[in-house]
This record gives structure tokens, sequence and C-alpha cells, in this order.
């Protein structure tokens, strides 16, 4: 039997069979997504006024424990806000993961920006602490308390983590890797809501970070993001910006600084709110999901099933298999075979640094990230495969 063929055996053991196309990750609307959203329309007030625009982000807040929580339009727009939030200007170099969806590093060249892109370690997928800590080590020096990268003279403003598919990245090595280089720490947690590390919500560690509530994430909005953070003056800052910085007034129309349309219409916050009261039984079914796929991968020779680590709790956003090295020939069979199968599975991201626009950014040695590339792939991990 061909790995490809074991590997879809196994897979047949969990996911239902004869129903058609099985996506890779379909939302789904157990509670009162639609009494919500009717309700809204109700109203009238469908756009950036109403009331679940601020009933989703006290829930958001109340979940994740973070002090004050902002709704936008997308979760990159959330991370191109957190960012500048952080202190980010044109001209400075931003620490990414090189995998990563592109958002990251397109948040990043928004603000005029630069990626500085850095490798990932094979257990979590997140950035490797140890070897970017070596990397800086030679590349970068403080001064008055800020991170500069010798090499091209730019200052390195900020580090963003990225927890890749819900697996938390190694969050107390890369706050000792902040803390050593006097770097700001923007957390991003687009695919993290329900991800805990070592008891604390993924998004909390950091002065900022940002949320993805895209059509495919674990809770969704439609489209939307939150920003996270338990600073008051820039949560304020931050509803000020991404209401395009309106003075408050009954009638003027008055501008005090650039601001940004990236307030979360009201009618895709009634969906959101929806969601929140389901999420705990959604990653329930979704951890049910990933210990019987962990279970039928168990003993396939050459195939890992990618599980959170010790003192970690993930969402499991994505059920995620990781071949062996030396097995990245068996990729596409694999794909080729599941897909033809109808479930939908998929490969990793091209990582960042081969991209045309990114190409020629900074960055580490790249070789635990471009294997990865090769061997990773996503299978489906949607929260109603089992039922909520």
């Amino acid at each position: 039997m061909t790995l490809a063929s074991e590997i879809l055996k196994s897979m047949q053991t969990v996911l239902p069979q004869g129903g058609g196309f099985l996506p890779l990750h379909e939302p789904v609307f157990p509670g009162n997504e639609l009494a919500y959203t009717k309700e809204c329309i109700d109203t009238t007030f469908v756009s950036s006024v109403g009331k679940f625009v601020d009933q989703f982000e006290n829930m958001l807040a109340d979940y994740t424990g973070a002090k004050r929580a902002i709704a936008v339009t997308n979760g990159t727009a959330a991370l191109h806000m957190a960012l500048m939030l952080a202190g980010v200007k044109n001209g400075d170099e931003v620490i990414i993961p090189g995998l990563t969806f592109v958002a990251t590093a397109n948040a990043v060249a928004y603000i005029g920006a630069i990626p500085h892109i850095a490798d990932s370690e094979e257990t979590t997928l997140g950035l490797d602490a140890a070897k970017l800590d070596a990397h800086l080590s030679e590349v970068a020096e403080v001064r008055n308390g800020e991170c500069f990268n010798k090499q091209t003279g730019r200052k390195i403003a900020a580090l963003v983590p990225m927890h890749v598919f819900g697996i938390p990245s190694d969050i107390e090595g890369l706050l000792t890797l902040c803390e050593k280089f006097s770097i700001p720490m923007v957390e991003d947690a687009a695919e993290a809501i329900g991800s805990f590390y070592k008891g604390k919500h993924c998004g909390l560690f950091g002065k900022v970070a940002s949320l993805s509530f895209n059509g495919n994430k674990t809770i969704t909005t439609g489209g939307g993001g939150a920003i996270l953070t338990d600073d008051d003056e820039l949560a304020d800052l931050c509803k000020h910006l991404t209401t395009t910085a309106k003075a408050p007034h009954k009638w003027e129309y008055f501008h005090d600084m650039i601001g940004y349309n990236y307030r979360m219409p009201n009618i895709n916050a009634a969906l959101g709110c929806a969601q929140m009261e389901k999420l705990d039984d959604i990653i329930v079914s979704k951890r049910k999901l990933a210990e019987a796929y962990a279970a039928a991968f168990a003993n396939i020779k050459g195939v890992r099933f990618l599980t959170e680590p010790d003192g970690c709790k993930s969402n499991y956003w994505f059920c995620t298999i990781i071949l062996e090295k030396g097995m990245e020939a068996e990729r596409d069979s694999i794909l080729e075979a599941t897909n033809g199968a109808a479930y939908m599975t998929r490969p990793l991201w091209t990582a960042m640094h081969k991209l045309p626009m990114f190409e020629n950014c900074p960055r580490t040695d790249m070789s635990v990230a471009e294997s990865l590339e090769k061997r990773v792939i996503n299978i489906p991990s949607g929260a109603g495969i089992l039922g909520v």
C-alpha cells in the first residue's frame, strides 16, 4: 500500500463518506446567528453603529481575558492597526515568521516597514526563538533601549509571532528574546481564538495582538478581526483611528488624525455574538476531531500529526500532518489522492522570502521553513464534521 493510500484510508476512518466534497474548514451556525442578524436588519443599524459591535467586543474581552477588544473589518486590518499602535513606522524592520499567511507580511508593508523574515521550528511551526537569538546576536545591537539592525541601520521595531493553525508558539522563549533585544511583541493570533499558552489566551503576551474572524476561521463574522490590548490608552486610540479619527460631535465632521475606515459593521458583529455563545462547543468538537485524527495516524510510519505543546491548549483550527524529512516527494500524491476522494487537503503557504515582493528582505537562514513547506498538509478540520 502506498503512503497516499494509507493516509486516505486512515482519514476515512474519521471522516464521513458519500456526502459530497468535504471542505477544509466549513463554518457552522449552531445557535442564534439567524435571530441576531435578523434583529440587526430589523433595527436598520447594519453598519458600524449598533449594539452588537459593543457586545461582541465585550464578549471577546471576557473570553480571552484581555482588558479591551476592538472589532475591525478583517484580520489584516487588525494586524495593520496593532503594528501602528506598537509604534512601527515607515522604514522600520519587523521580525515575522517565514511560514505565515501573506497578510502578516502585507500588514508590515502597509506601514512602509520592511519584513525581517525568520525561520520556524519543527515542533509548533512557529518562530524558532533559539535560532532567532543567534541571528540577532550577530546582526543586531541595542542602543538607548531600542534595537537596530547593524547591517541595514534600520530600527527593529517589533517581533510578530504567529500561532500557526492555532498551535501556540514558543511564547516564553520569544518573550525572553524580546526583553534581551528590547523589541516589542505584537502577536498575530489570527488563527488562535480559543488557544491558550500555559493557561493564558494567545494574544495576551505582547503589547497588542490581532485576531481574525474570516469565513474559514474557528468562529466567523463573515469577514472581521479584532485588536486585543490591556492598555486603555492604546485601545481608545485604536477605536478612534479605526473610526476615521472623527472627533465626537452631534453633527460636525472633524477628523484630527489620518484615520481608517476599519470598524466592524454591526451585522457582522451580530453573527459574531452568536458564534461566541457557541465557541466552547465548537472547540470541544474540533479537539475531538483532532484526537480522532491523532489516533488514526499514530501507526503510519513517516507521518506526524501536529499536536499542541505541553502545557498548552490548541483550538486545532487546521488539523495538520507533517511528513518526515526525506518524504517530500510523497506530498503531491497525497494531495491528489485525498482531493480525488472528495476530501479537501492543501499544502502549506509558500514561504514569505520566496514571494517576489519580499525576496530581498533581510532574513535568517530559512532551511527549516523551506523543508516544512514541502512536508506539511492540512486536512479537513471543520467543527461540523463530528457535530457541534
